[in-house]
């Protein structure tokens, strides 16, 4: 039991002491049934609710309107960063896949032009010789 249960008990139960010793000491506590005496009665201390007028409900209507439009905007304001965000995003894309397409085609074509030149160049030299031995 708690603390304040112990405190409780202790109010309104007899405690009997059974013997002092050097590590403590011990009790036997005799709990009664629980007395209703004196206990102020539950409705007593629940505050009356007042009746609300219609003015009072209607701007109480309306003020959760305005939450609710508050936060509706709010919501719809993130989700439109969001899309922002994912267009950018999408965009950046675009642009480095195109980079690079652009890119690799460029040295594709040196490739190829670096090749015709070697290939060129191997075949004029065997032309040489071949004349050399005519």
């Amino acid at each position: 039991a708690s603390a304040s249960a112990h405190r409780r008990m202790a109010r309104h139960s007899p405690v009997i002491e059974l013997n002092k010793r050097a590590s403590g000491q011990a009790f036997e506590v005799i709990l009664k049934p629980p007395s209703f005496d004196g206990v102020p009665e539950l409705n007593a201390t629940m505050p009356q609710r007042r009746e609300l007028s219609m003015e009072e409900i209607q701007k109480k209507l309306e003020a959760a309107e305005e939450r609710r439009k508050c936060q509706e905007a709010e919501l719809l304001k993130h989700l439109a960063e969001k899309r922002e965000h994912e267009r950018d995003v999408i965009q950046k894309a675009l642009e480095e896949n195109n980079n690079f397409i652009k890119n690799a085609k460029e040295k594709l074509e040196q490739k190829m032009e670096a090749n015709k030149e070697n290939r060129e160049a191997l075949l004029v030299a065997m032309l040489e010789r071949l004349q050399e031995k005519v």
